[in-house]
């Protein structure tokens, strides 16, 4: 929230000042905005510090935090087995085993960078190019669609 306010208050004080609107002037807006943020990443706000020890610190707010994450990560390995399933019934060429070994929010697909562009171009699909994709982001009603998606990049490219 902090950013996105400084820069509604540069461009309103570009405004007031009467600053031409042109690509040098964004030039020097972006410069002070560049000088206002780099203390924000050298030294972030103690808002997050502030929630932990809230959460550590209270045994019911602890057992809560507890409960989620072991929801989460069910969820997350819930999710992991819904993908390898469908990559089984849309018969998809490879051994996709890893993709149930693997732990964590994201999955290493072994998908090649011109597999992981169809994915992107034709597909809708976003990931890294060097095709890990976030398993978190994954629901199990499209767990389909990424499987046959995964497919044609395997089998066209």
């Amino acid at each position: 929230a902090e950013f996105p306010g400084c820069q509604i208050f540069l461009h309103i004080l570009a405004v007031q000042r009467g600053l031409p609107r042109s690509p040098e002037a964004a030039k020097h807006v972006h410069s002070q905005l560049n000088a206002v943020i780099r203390p924000m990443y050298s030294s972030p706000p103690a808002h997050g510090a502030a929630i932990v020890v809230a959460v550590l610190s209270d045994p019911h707010l602890y057992q809560l935090w507890q409960r989620e994450l072991s929801d989460m990560s069910a969820r997350i390995r819930h999710m992991r087995s819904a993908l390898f399933d469908a990559l089984q019934e849309v018969q998809c060429p490879g051994n996709w085993e890893h993709i149930k070994d693997q732990i964590g929010m994201f999955s290493f697909t072994g998908l090649t960078k011109p597999q992981c562009e169809n994915m992107t171009h034709k597909w809708h699909i976003y990931m890294t190019m060097d095709g890990r994709i976030s398993m978190a982001g994954l629901s199990g009603r499209r767990a389909k669609y990424l499987a046959e998606a995964i497919k044609d990049s395997v089998v066209n490219c």
